[in-house]
């Protein structure tokens, strides 16, 4: 069912761009100066907006339904897995209403740590600022937040998971799902922890990118927007390591240097991610 729940959190991921995007419409801000004051641009009639977020939620609450039924006749129990990068929780499919209930959570949590993703990458790319036209789609998805300075960027993520997972850990307690932390100050720490955990999720976005800059250096692909873009915001990824000499004839190793090293810094600080979370004081 993971590949079913990945499906459908994509799904979801695109109708809530659609519900994002559909305030904006280019055609109502237009009107040719030489007909302004005379002519009025034809009233066009567009879906409600609310109508996105019923389908996001008919989704979740039908896909819950369907994992109730189906994964509570498996054997064993199926259960849903959630990763935090730190944490990884095991929500079981249960046939009664209990069950039910930690599905329907289940189905929103997952879809909200995929939204999470999402937002995650494109605040990487808003602080990577690669050029244009393929930066105003960053912008239109992030909105203001896109002009922000760098360091809030940086820290937006971490107070929101981390205040998130502050509200959400009295509830996983209360439904058994995590143990109930014994003192406030540890819930305060492992929410830490797990905010910290969440730039996890950066290396992925950091290696693609790497990667088709590599590609795209020796295989030629053209030289459209999209491409141009892989390259540039490359080019700023690979900017410390610039001084080190890491070309050998017209053979450039940066890339295959930067993809090591990011992946190596993330696995380095989820280890130690996961050894303080396990040996947080009391």
């Amino acid at each position: 069912m993971g590949i079913i729940d990945f499906i459908l959190n994509l799904a979801g991921v695109l109708l809530w761009l659609n519900w994002r995007s559909s305030k904006v419409d280019p055609l109502s801000r237009r009107r040719p100066a030489t007909l302004m004051g005379t002519l009025r641009p034809a009233a066009i009639k567009s879906p409600r907006r609310w109508l996105w977020l019923v389908l996001i939620a008919g989704l979740l609450v039908g896909r819950a339904l369907v994992y109730w039924e189906f994964g509570s006749a498996m054997s064993p129990v199926w259960a849903g897995k959630l990763n935090f990068g730190t944490v990884i929780l095991s929500i079981p499919c249960h046939g009664n209403w209990a069950g039910l209930t930690h599905i329907l959570l289940f189905s929103a949590l997952s879809f909200g740590l995929a939204l999470g993703v999402l937002y995650l990458w494109l605040l990487l790319l808003s602080l990577l600022k690669g050029p244009e036209p393929i930066h105003r789609l960053i912008q239109m998805a992030l909105g203001r937040v896109d002009g922000w300075p760098w360091w809030s960027k940086i820290l937006l993520p971490f107070l929101i998971t981390a205040g998130g997972w502050l509200a959400l850990s009295w509830l996983l307690a209360g439904m058994h799902i995590i143990p109930r932390p014994v003192s406030p100050a540890q819930r305060l720490e492992q929410s830490i922890v797990i905010s910290l955990g969440t730039f996890l999720v950066w290396k992925y976005l950091l290696g693609t990118l790497l990667v088709l800059h590599l590609v795209n250096s020796y295989v030629y692909l053209g030289n459209g927007p999209f491409w141009k873009y892989v390259y540039l915001t490359a080019q700023n990824v690979l900017l410390p390591l610039k001084p080190l000499p890491l070309r050998v004839g017209k053979v450039d190793f940066a890339p295959v240097v930067g993809v090591a090293l990011v992946f190596l810094a993330a696995e380095f600080l989820a280890h130690c991610l996961i050894w303080a979370y396990l040996h947080l004081p009391i």
